[in-house]
């Protein structure tokens, strides 16, 4: 007996009976590993790494906000300040920041209100100078504020800083040498693994001289500033965080060996090349291309590649800090620990403010009420959300006064 076909109820497609509820039920069911993932103590990172990694990603951007500072062991309670505003004139790179920024508005959601975007800009700005100043051995590149935007719109100002800042010590330290030294060596690896993996393709794109600055904005902006779908963005984003810091590169290469054909079929010299690979298609099979990186990787991993000449030469403070990084993610505790750690702290505070100076610690009707605003807030979303609602507290606390 044929099946009958029935019409999926949001996008119109035909499917089989039951399919797309055996799909919810897995998306269901990953939701709930991560959240025992999450409440688990030590926090069950290898999980979270995992479900970041497989079909679908973290799926939501509130599963993000709460995934994406355990990848990086950013504690989601001990937030840095909010940037002050006086001192970003006088930075060396605010000039630059201010242009790029300023040029940025196609990564902000389309319909999104000037006003709502340029609050945004704002705080990407005071974002990427506060961690520059904060760690004066990082140097802002063009391109950088490609890669902050995207934590600014998930996860919010104050949280942004503290994982852009963890972020940029760690798998995108490379790239912000005072030099494009370290970023020519991340580059550098891309050809190795063409030639592992297809030598005629290899062959090919070294007689047309095409080199590798195609993948250039790629690699920088985690993809960024090319894909036109912020929901790819996300899907990379995801990927990347729980992986290798090469793995961008590792998936440049997984992207040219897609489009082999192309390639092959091209003038071979460097105009035709570097203008078929620059320009990337915006309907990737996106899983397919993950799995199949991850594949590459295992295969071919770094200490393989660096048999090459060109990858002996040089040190990559990123790849070389990875398996310390990696560890130092391995004991963090759940949010709901965390959580009571600092409201035990501000009790043992209030109580020695209290015993200091006893009229100043009553707080006012509107303090009260905001104060009721952030607990039920955080009761609600969830431990993460607190950053995002905090970062609210700080531009627009008129925000939390209209929810209740």
């Amino acid at each position: 007996m044929k099946k009958v076909k029935k019409r999926h109820p949001l996008n119109g497609s035909r499917t089989t009976p039951g399919r797309h509820e055996d799909r919810m039920s897995w998306k269901k069911q990953k939701l709930v590993d991560i959240q025992q993932a999450l409440n688990s103590d030590p926090v069950d990172i290898e999980t979270l790494r995992s479900a970041a990694v497989s079909e679908g990603g973290l799926l939501t951007d509130d599963v993000r906000r709460k995934v994406w500072p355990k990848l990086l062991s950013v504690n989601v309670f001990d937030l840095p300040a909010k940037p002050a505003k006086n001192i970003r004139e006088n930075h060396k790179d605010y000039n630059q920041v201010l242009l790029d920024v300023r040029r940025s508005m196609r990564r902000f959601p389309r319909g999104m209100r000037a006003d709502e975007r340029e609050v945004l800009q704002e705080q990407l700005i005071d974002i990427i100078l506060d961690v520059l100043r904060r760690n004066p051995q990082l140097h802002y590149y063009q391109g950088y504020h490609d890669i902050v935007v995207t934590f600014l719109l998930v996860v919010g100002e104050r949280m942004a800083i503290a994982m852009v800042e963890k972020l940029s010590n760690h798998h995108l330290r490379d790239f912000m040498d005072p030099t494009m030294d370290s970023t020519k060596h991340i580059l550098n690896y891309l050809m190795p693994i063409l030639e592992q993996v297809d030598p005629e393709l290899h062959d090919f794109m070294r007689r047309a001289e095409v080199g590798t600055i195609f993948a250039l904005s790629w690699l920088i902006t985690w993809y960024g500033h090319v894909l036109s779908e912020f929901r790819h963005v996300l899907r990379l984003y995801d990927f990347f965080l729980a992986s290798h810091p090469l793995m961008a590169i590792y998936f440049a290469a997984v992207i040219v060996l897609y489009r082999e054909r192309e390639v092959k079929s091209s003038e071979c010299d460097m105009a035709s090349v570097h203008h078929l690979l620059s320009h990337i298609p915006q309907d990737l099979p996106y899983e397919q291309l993950i799995s199949r990186t991850q594949n590459l990787f295992t295969r071919y991993p770094p200490t393989l590649l660096t048999c090459s000449t060109t990858l002996q030469s040089h040190h990559s403070i990123a790849i070389s800090s990875f398996q310390d990084f990696q560890m130092s993610t391995q004991q963090q505790r759940p949010d709901s620990i965390l959580r009571q750690q600092r409201q035990h702290l501000h009790q043992r505070q209030d109580a020695r403010l209290a015993l200091a100076h006893p009229s100043s610690v009553q707080p006012s009707g509107a303090q009260q009420l905001m104060r009721m605003a952030v607990w039920g807030i955080s009761a609600t979303l969830g431990a993460a959300a607190l950053a995002v609602v905090q970062t609210a507290m700080d531009w627009a606390p008129d925000f939390l006064l209209q929810l209740f």
